[in-house]
């Protein structure tokens, strides 16, 4: 069974372009809907994410909506802990393709840590 882990160095959750997270407005409180339009960046990355090292520069203190905890998860699409790994293995897949590609060095390296 895979287990969700998150891979360093990759970076495909800081691709915050709109057009690749409808629905936003479903999940996010209008005070967290602001704050994440305020990180979206040059060519729809977020803010704080350092391209050189491919990690975020806030990653003690990022937003809530950054954190794949069980809590967050639970109050914002209604995920039971029990389902947080399966859900989030499938967002980051789906991400990672949508960011990197289907075949991409980040999903081979996301899909070793995981199985």
């Amino acid at each position: 069974m895979a287990t969700w882990r998150c891979v360093k160095q990759c970076g495909a959750c800081c691709y915050l372009d709109l057009a690749k997270r409808p629905g936003l407005e479903d999940y996010l409180s209008s005070e967290e809907l602001e704050l994440y339009l305020s990180m979206i960046g040059k060519e729809g990355w977020c803010v704080n994410f350092a391209h050189a090292t491919r990690e975020c520069r806030i990653y003690q203190n990022r937003p809530h909506f950054c954190r794949v905890e069980p809590d967050v998860f639970q109050e914002m699409y209604g995920v039971e802990p029990e389902e947080l790994s399966d859900f989030a293995i499938d967002c980051c897949q789906g991400q990672i393709e949508e960011v990197y590609g289907e075949h991409s060095l980040e999903m081979q390296r996301f899909n070793r840590e995981i199985f």
